[in-house]
């Protein structure tokens, strides 16, 4: 089996959540290095129009989505915490809140001149314009609609006493992480040790929590080329998947995002489960690659 490849970049969120999610399963991972916003052309070339980040790679067999991406690192660590389905529904309504909410609140709050120049050393000047510019546009035509500076640092700050309150043992929901704490991590990340704005510091509980996550660190990775996931997606075959009773089933569709980043992919619906569905893509340059998408947030209609 090929090792799991991660394409990312440094200042993504989502991709942070995923990062500790390996160094916490013990996983060796390779990784793949993407631009802030599109076009990323290797990865198109496999994924068609989704365009958030992170996407994991198996092969031949991409997976978008956070959620998607944790259940098969869930799978390949032996660790079923990891999989927000494996996890009761008090964990998964706090999942669903923090993952959207409290995200967007969160990216309003790190905004700053510091976020600003770490953005520009990673780039440039002209494409921090256009992330910037491109993020605003995505804001617009989101699901959940941004709050206002004020509205979002009052709404950080109710989160921070959620999750003092929360916070009886080590980790949220006990004495050993689950997929909650990643969830939960990787806002608080972005405004913390991305923007450094020490907002957790007048919630001690909340603070060494952070320090906790933080020491799972990254895990054993390896820097590959978007070519060589390329040609690793070309030497592989899909793997097989459950057909279900879709009627839509063998038929072309659109499958897209329905909060935010809401470009679809279209291929051909060719199985799936309770929490995905997966669709076949016939590319120039790598042969026929899956696609995984969840269902939860996503939206299907024939293409």
């Amino acid at each position: 089996m090929s090792a799991l490849i991660l394409h990312h970049y440094p200042m993504s969120p989502f991709s942070e959540k995923i990062r500790l999610m390996l160094g916490y399963s013990g996983l060796s991972w390779q990784s793949v290095s993407v631009r802030e916003l599109p076009p990323r052309p290797e990865l198109a070339e496999m994924v068609g129009g989704y365009r958030k980040i992170p996407v994991a790679q198996i092969g031949a067999d991409l997976f978008c989505d956070t959620r998607i991406i944790a259940t098969e690192i869930a799978r390949l660590s032996g660790k079923p915490e990891l999989a927000l389905e494996n996890n009761d529904e008090a964990v998964q309504a706090f999942v669903r809140v923090v993952d959207l909410e409290v995200f967007l609140a969160c990216l309003v709050s790190a905004s700053g001149s510091k976020m600003l120049g770490k953005l520009i050393k990673s780039t440039s000047l002209l494409e921090a314009m256009r992330f910037l510019k491109d993020r605003i546009n995505m804001g617009r035509n989101a699901r959940v609609k941004a709050l206002g500076p004020k509205q979002a640092k009052e709404r950080v700050q109710e989160h921070l006493v959620s999750l003092e309150q929360m916070l009886k043992q080590d980790f949220l929901f006990g004495d050993s992480p689950n997929n909650a704490d990643f969830a939960a991590f990787h806002s608080l990340w972005f405004v913390c040790d991305l923007a450094e704005k020490p907002v957790t510091l007048a919630f001690p509980k909340v603070h060494q929590w952070m320090d906790r996550m933080r020491a799972f660190g990254h895990g054993n990775q390896t820097p590959i080329s978007s070519d060589d996931a390329l040609d690793i997606a070309r030497e592989n075959e899909p793997r097989p998947v459950s057909r279900t009773a879709e009627k839509l089933m063998d038929q072309s569709v659109s499958i897209a995002p329905n909060d935010y980043g809401r470009t679809p992919v279209t291929g051909l619906l060719v199985g799936g489960d309770e929490q995905r569905r997966v669709i076949n893509r016939d590319t120039e340059r790598c042969g026929a690659v899956h696609v995984h998408l969840p269902r939860q947030g996503f939206s299907i209609r024939e293409h």
